[in-house]
């Protein structure tokens, strides 16, 4: 089976820690030359220095704030500026907690901007060079919501469905071009973004942090949460030669928590 990435160049986003790191650690491994893009500078540099160098592969950063969609378009053409980027991992912080009723036009309206917009302005700086290379992988970083509504999660609920559309609507436009494009969905994931999660819930259900999570872990056949290199493992598969007719997916990747196929 060919894993390898030698020769490729990724882009990835929200790359400073979570999820992100871990998919940039991943690729780093298969041999990919990879840009980490993020807005926190020290830990960025960290994060290029602890990447795994193959032969040739040098690494990078960027700083942007990837909520903006001009400055991810900035960032996609400084990314270029080395060459063409094969590979591109939509990955951002999540939007906020709130119920649908509870969040405003606005709440929505930037989430739009955020999640959609900033992905839209990254694929089309970037797709030219895939076209050119015949060669492309545009995966984004969801949620399993896509495919099962998760409660006070409204505003992730809905953008990250759309931008699922988006992906399947791109994967056919794409397929003629050898550019695949799917969605990976991770379950609860033992990050950042859960830990805060998971206090809110608490406080809301009037629980304790720890019996919240002893009811999470119920509804997870593997009874653990997921660590960040396992959404990545399944980041870098796609990615590679080996994934080439696979397009146009969403892969949960959850410990079988969804109750729906």
């Amino acid at each position: 089976m060919d894993l390898s990435l030698a020769g490729k160049r990724a882009l990835v986003c929200g790359a400073s820690s979570g999820i992100g790191l871990a998919c940039a650690q991943q690729l780093a491994l298969l041999g990919c030359a990879v840009t980490l893009a993020a807005r926190r500078e020290a830990a960025l540099a960290e994060a290029v220095a602890g990447l795994h160098a193959a032969p040739g592969a040098a690494h990078s950063r960027l700083v942007v704030d990837l909520s903006d969609p001009r400055a991810a378009e900035h960032a996609a053409r400084t990314a270029l500026d080395a060459g063409p980027v094969h590979i591109l991992i939509n990955n951002t912080g999540g939007p906020p907690e709130g119920a649908a009723l509870a969040n405003s036009a606005d709440d929505y309206a930037a989430a739009f901007q955020a999640h959609f917009l900033s992905a839209r302005a990254l694929v089309h700086a970037l797709v030219p060079g895939m076209r050119a290379a015949r060669f492309g992988r545009i995966i984004n970083i969801l949620s399993t919501s896509v495919k099962a509504p998760i409660p006070t999660l409204s505003i992730s609920n809905t953008i990250r469905a759309g931008v699922a559309a988006w992906a399947k609507t791109l994967s056919i436009e794409l397929g003629p071009d050898q550019i695949t494009v799917n969605n990976v969905l991770p379950g609860f994931t033992d990050t950042d973004r859960l830990r805060d999660l998971q206090g809110a819930w608490a406080s809301q259900q009037k629980l304790t942090v720890d019996d919240l999570r002893q009811r999470q872990l119920a509804t997870i056949p593997m009874r653990r949460f997921g660590h960040a290199d396992e959404i990545a493992a399944a980041v870098a598969f796609l990615a590679s030669p080996a994934a080439s007719y696979i397009s146009g997916i969403n892969l949960p990747v959850d410990g079988g928590r969804l109750p729906v196929l």
